[in-house]
């Protein structure tokens, strides 16, 4: 077994592969960006090693930095994680050569694979089935509208090198091919070096499962049963379960025969995906899967085949490397209970999931038990940045049955706490308790089919969060005066009492808030050692100390409860079990009638490049035309119109960086222009 291994990854993957390596002993070498200086998978390793700044490509790609660094630290072997390096031939070959093992397959089987018109050629010649399609190399548009036409609407275009969702598009008609071909080709091509394309078959119904696979280099392979990943917004999962529900056994034997058939096929070392695609119009059938494509790594929901197994991945991942035989036959692999991973992530579901970045103010996860862990690459006061996939952590839980574990899902979505940045966990909580998830009608559509009744809604402030925002800031207040009290000449002064001691009257206090637009005061009369909360809809009696965790236990009119509460600028953002309220503060400060932007200005709702503009100085633009292309974190982003009206100005050129907030366009109506 090694002794020391260096991963050249970050977050959360860094952090899990450190855990296990840790387990056996296994020293590990950390590498960091200027920008993860501080990350927690820097404070994990034994070591770690700075290799430039914050952009991948001057940093975590950088495959011969990362190699000096292996060979400066004497790291045997490198673990590349999942995402950068994980897939690229050209770094295994690297290692290869330099003497360092790669914790993943043979370049030649990456190579294989890492091609979706090639792999799938493969696949047809060891009898794995694979949808319907064009995989050709011709790639002129006009050339694949025709064979668009010949495969039949809807389609689906995919970038031949993609993955995770870039550089794919669903059509539905042969008009929108063009700009979606266009689009899919410049993502590819941003994303992967690449912009060829193929085109499958868009099936109306599908299930996404996937086969976990593992082979070793003394000719062993076996399949760890498959995982459910059906749940999914623009092509990327959201949760995924194991096993697959309703999966009939002779279907469950068929994919993984085929999934083990595709990994000997290509002489597969290590860890690996198959994934498939199940056409489940007439339910789950053992002839109605299609190979779509694999994963040379490990992926990211590989924990709930390990919860369902009892198995740990990475161990054997670290075995096989270390030239180790697999850990187990298939005769020993067995199903137990059923397990949920769902992803959570620094993004705005009520603004299209644009990502969100921004410092974690208050993160707390709930309990971890045998059936609930967490695997996470940040901490509380920890900076959710541009440069990075915007995850904060994976949820997974596991139970005897699918209904048991769907039950500890939602109840520890419920105790999970984030605040200072726009997260997914409402919208994650809501897909638990949906009546149709319980009930297993899954296929890809889901989030889109539901979407209405998934994206959360701003809440209203109930009295009870007033309440808590007010007691927060009343013990925040306490805590910055004490701080500063015992230094005066006269500590003890009535004058220096925070409750507003008055002689010959009450101490009192008022609080503003604005809610649905009306400005709404708690007026705070202090007795008892409590206070009295005037509000418009009665008085309410509180007490309220700090938690040892930094929340707040209060009493309100007689409910006793636990809860937390952040500043956040103007904002008080207040969370109970399942829910989360911002209340606005008003202060003269935070005044602002109009901002700066403006009633017509379009904004750049994150950072990102300029990578398209549609439309100039002058034009006329009807509600929902699209105006500029905005790509960060290789994903673009179109901006629309928000009305007709014309174009005033528009402030910068394709190729331009800019920050969150900055005015793109500025938009006119025509009554004014």
């Amino acid at each position: 077994m090694f002794k020391k291994i260096l991963i050249a990854n970050r977050g959360e993957i860094a952090c899990r592969v450190m855990a296990t390596a840790a387990k056996l002993g296994i020293r590990t070498v950390a590498v960091y960006s200027e920008a993860d200086a501080n990350a927690r998978h820097v404070e994990m390793a034994d070591e770690a090693v700075l290799i430039g700044p914050a952009e991948v490509a001057a940093s975590y790609l950088k495959a011969d930095t990362l190699l000096e660094v292996a060979r400066k630290t004497g790291a045997e072997a490198i673990h590349p994680g999942y995402g950068f390096l994980s897939e690229n031939a050209g770094f295994a070959e690297k290692c290869a050569d330099a003497g360092v093992v790669f914790i993943g397959p043979p370049a030649d089987a990456i190579r294989a694979m890492g091609l979706k018109d090639a792999a799938k050629a493969l696949m047809v010649e060891a009898g794995v089935p694979v949808v319907p399609g064009y995989h050709g190399e011709g790639q002129d548009p006009d050339m694949l509208a025709k064979e668009a036409e010949k495969i039949g609407y809807p389609v689906l275009i995919k970038a031949v090198a993609g993955g995770g969702g870039k550089g794919m598009r669903s059509v539905s008609s042969a008009s929108e091919f063009p700009a979606a071909l266009a689009s899919a080709q410049r993502e590819g091509k941003s994303a992967f070096g690449d912009d060829r394309v193929l085109i499958e078959k868009y099936l109306t119904k599908p299930r996404h499962i996937e086969i976990q696979v593992f082979a070793d280099s003394h000719g062993n392979a076996v399949h760890l049963f498959e995982r459910d990943c059906s749940l999914q917004r623009r092509h990327q999962k959201v949760i995924e379960e194991a096993p697959a529900p309703d999966m009939p056994e002779a279907m469950r034997e068929a994919m993984g025969a085929a999934a083990v058939a595709a990994a000997k096929a290509i002489g597969y070392v290590g860890a690996g995906t198959i994934e498939f695609i199940a056409d489940v119009s007439n339910g789950l059938k053992e002839d109605a899967f299609y190979f779509m494509e694999m994963n040379t790594r490990l992926q990211v929901e590989h924990p709930v085949t390990e919860m369902i197994t009892g198995q740990d991945l990475v161990e054997w991942q670290l075995k096989v490397a270390a030239g180790g035989k697999l850990p187990c036959k298939q005769e020993e692999l067995s199903i137990s209970g059923h397990a949920f991973e769902v992803r959570l992530y620094a993004e705005d579901p009520a603004n299209d999931f644009l990502p969100a970045t921004g410092q974690l103010l208050r993160l707390r996860p709930p309990r971890e038990s045998d059936g609930v862990r967490i695997d996470t690459g940040v901490r509380e006061g920890d900076t959710v940045t541009p440069f990075y996939d915007p995850m904060i952590a994976k949820l997974i839980v596991w139970d005897e049955t699918r209904e048991m574990a769907l039950q500890k899902l939602s109840a520890s979505l419920d105790e999970y706490q984030v605040a200072g940045v726009a997260t997914n966990l409402a919208f994650l909580g809501n897909i638990a308790d949906h009546p149709s998830f319980a009930a297993k009608d899954l296929d890809t559509g889901f989030i889109e089919r539901f979407r209405d009744g998934l994206v959360p809604a701003p809440l209203t402030p109930t009295d009870e969060d007033m309440a808590i925002a007010v007691s927060h800031l009343l013990l925040e207040r306490e805590k910055a005066h004490k701080a500063t009290r015992s230094a005066t000449n006269d500590p003890y002064s009535p004058w220096d009492d925070l409750t507003g001691w008055r002689p010959n009257d009450t101490g009192h206090d008022d609080f503003k808030f604005e809610i649905n637009g009306m400005e709404v005061t708690a007026h705070i009369v202090y007795e008892n050692g409590g206070y009295l909360i005037d509000l418009p809809t009665g008085v309410l009696p509180v007490q309220a100390e700090r938690a040892a965790d930094g929340g707040i236990l209060a009493d309100i009119a007689g409910h006793k409860l636990s809860a937390a509460a952040v500043t956040q600028g103007n904002k008080v953002i207040v969370m109970t079990t399942g829910r989360q309220v911002e209340l606005t503060q008003i202060i003269d400060d935070f005044d602002d009638a109009d901002g700066e932007a403006g009633a017509g200005a379009i904004t750049a709702p994150m950072p990102g490049k300029l990578i398209q503009i549609f439309t100039e100085a002058g034009a006329s633009v009807a509600k929902g035309d699209p105006l500029v292309v905005l790509e960060a974190m290789k994903m673009e982003h179109t901006l629309t119109a928000f009305k007709d009206g014309i174009i005033e100005d528009i402030f910068f050129e394709v190729g331009d960086q800019v920050d969150e907030g900055t005015i793109l366009v500025r938009l006119e109506s025509e009554e004014t222009a």
